[in-house]
């Protein structure tokens, strides 16, 4: 059985099919990408799994379980966590502050234990503080612990809230174009954080991305979508060099030519 499997999802917008009929699945332990043209309903699949909206027809079922009968709010108990293609931080708070944010799922003490502030309380603060340490180890962000987000670059905004979304523990990690505005050397960066990601910490990750670059070094599996329908699955290689791909990407010209999508 795979992690997560979408089996035949359609969404509309009034006359507009965001989505089509998509299938597709991941397996535990893989790196998978969607890629596909602006307006091609990428980031709209992840806002199906995230439960921001429902499927007029299909399922989406991770590790066995119906996502679509769960609130927004309960998804992230499942074990998925995301990024945003706009990132989305509380930007008055620090950086230490916003990655405990994403320990929220992982608190057990009630509303009056911690009006008391009792020992138990105290220990799970110990514990979450620990976990969000691990996550700043590991991304370098110790420079910017306590620093506010309002006043951190870009490409360091865009870390922290990878950041934030570790902090959960996922066993599914949604990015949404994680490189976008990065340099060169953030995105080498991004790219060794996400190997890492998936061969030390055994989280999958699903990502949507326009470096193909990047989708060629990291990734397993690739599907590209246009129009929010499938035009192919396969290593990054394999969808690279799919006609109808090249032919989303760089019009029918480049198909005769021979092209490939960079």
């Amino acid at each position: 059985m795979s992690l997560l499997e979408l089996d035949s999802v359609t969404l509309k917008f009034g006359g507009l099919t965001a989505v089509n009929d998509l299938s597709m699945s991941v397996e535990e332990g893989q790196v998978f990408a969607l890629v596909g043209p602006n307006g091609a309903g990428k980031s709209t699949v992840f806002n199906l799994i995230s439960r921001f909206y429902t499927p007029v027809t299909g399922s989406i079922r991770f590790d066995g379980k119906d996502v679509l009968k769960m609130a927004p709010h309960e998804v992230p108990n499942l074990g998925i966590a995301r990024t945003f293609q706009n990132i989305e931080l509380f930007h008055q708070a620090t950086v230490l502050q916003n990655l405990l944010v994403g320990r929220h799922r992982h608190r057990k003490t009630n509303m009056i234990a911690q009006m008391l502030h009792l020992p138990s309380v105290r220990a799970e603060e110990r514990e979450h503080r620990h976990a969000v340490e691990e996550v700043i180890d590991f991304l370098d962000l110790q420079p910017y612990r306590n620093s506010r987000i309002a006043g951190l670059p870009y490409g360091v905004r865009k870390v922290v809230e990878l950041g934030r979304a570790l902090a959960s523990k996922p066993r599914l990690l949604l990015l949404d174009e994680p490189a976008s505005g990065l340099s060169v050397e953030e995105t080498q960066n991004m790219r060794w954080w996400i190997d890492d990601i998936r061969r030390h910490m055994g989280i999958t990750v699903l990502m949507v991305e326009h470096d193909m670059g990047l989708v060629g070094k990291v990734c397993d599996r690739v599907l590209a979508l246009a129009d929010g329908a499938k035009l192919a699955e396969g290593t990054p290689a394999e969808v690279q060099s799919h006609p109808k791909v090249i032919e989303a990407y760089l019009g029918t010209n480049a198909v005769s030519k021979g092209g490939k999508v960079a």
